[in-house]
């Protein structure tokens, strides 16, 4: 496994990390498996957070016996300094550890700084205790993102990237070496839009100071990703070709499916059927056809334009819009398919 000095933490991380999310949605048993699985290939940083469900529970099982060898980071959201010293103390029970590598303050809607609201104060003060190690952020929106980078205040970001990152979202990587603050990338693979993994893995490898962490569940996806560690597939015409072409697709008003728009009080699983005709092409079909997914489709009709969903949008799409079209699109298809 490759190495790379994560930022001003100057802890040594792998090249590939590990994403935390999916292991909740399999059995105990299989997630100790995996994430062992993923150390003893070299993948030594795992990603995960206080509201990740059993994320963290699982990988304190999985991992508090190589605690010494493996670098943490979770992520807390920021509502109170008591609330962030709350979640500290309960993702340090649920990790096993009596230390985090890297508390990340978690999307939240501004920079936390000193002097604000306490918050900042209540990280330094968990670091002063050794409960944490360095103070991370993580943010969907490119501007802030920028803003904490260049603040000083925060050791490590992590951002969404992919090869479907516009400009201004690639220049955050330059900013945060300029700033030698370390960088995850997450949503490599946008939130399963990319089914390309080798051209996304090819296109970040190209930047030393990205490390990305691939949301994995199987142990498939991690032999993947690990193949690739033992032959770096390289950025050639071939590859850049099929970039070329999912950009032409996708760029543009996509859902990245990152959830911060749920839950609908309409009960639409937004995040899913705002890019269902994209996972319809992308994915196996019939998964999408079944009466459930029909159902699902039909409660855009109840959608209120409450509101909610644009409001918490973090790429400010026309949630209501984007479903409808997505809706049109999708018993279309069910039609054609019939």
């Amino acid at each position: 496994m490759q190495k790379t000095t994560f930022g001003k933490t100057g802890l040594l991380a792998g090249r590939t990390g590990f994403g935390c999310i999916p292991i909740q949605r399999i059995s105990f048993e299989e997630s100790t498996a995996l994430l062992r699985h993923a150390f003893d290939n070299g993948i030594n940083l795992f990603d995960t957070a206080n509201a990740y469900t059993t994320s963290e529970e699982r990988i304190g099982i999985a991992l508090n016996h190589v605690r010494d060898k493996i670098i943490l980071c979770t992520k807390t959201a920021v509502f109170s300094p008591e609330k962030v010293m709350e979640n500290i103390e309960n993702s340090l029970r649920m990790l096993q550890t009596d230390y985090i590598d890297v508390l990340q303050v978690h999307n939240p809607q501004i920079v936390p700084r000193p002097g604000e609201d306490g918050v900042y104060e209540s990280l330094l003060q968990a670091k002063e205790q050794g409960k944490i190690r360095f103070i991370g952020i993580s943010f969907h929106s490119k501007d802030k993102a920028r803003e904490a980078v260049i603040s000083g205040l925060y050791d490590t970001l992590q951002y969404p990237l992919s090869y479907l990152s516009i400009r201004e979202e690639l220049d955050l990587i330059d900013t945060c070496r300029e700033h030698n603050v370390g960088l995850l990338a997450m949503k490599g693979l946008c939130g399963g839009l990319l089914t390309n993994s080798k051209a996304a893995f090819a296109f970040l490898r190209q930047y030393e100071n990205v490390i990305p962490i691939w949301g994995i569940q199987k142990k498939s996806e991690l032999d993947e990703f690990l193949s690739y560690e033992n032959n770096p597939p390289v950025l050639d015409s071939a590859l850049e070709n099929a970039i070329a072409a999912d950009k032409a697709e996708l760029s543009g008003n996509f859902c990245r499916c990152c959830g911060y728009c749920t839950p609908c009080s309409a009960g639409i699983p937004i995040p899913m059927a705002a890019r269902i005709s994209y996972l319809l092409n992308r994915a196996v079909k019939e998964h999408f056809l079944t009466e459930e997914w029909q159902n699902n489709m039909r409660l855009i009709d109840n959608c209120i334009n409450c509101g909610h969903c644009k409001h918490h949008c973090p790429y400010k799409l026309d949630i209501p819009a984007l479903l409808k079209n997505q809706q049109k699109k999708y018993f279309e298809i069910l039609a054609g398919s019939n």
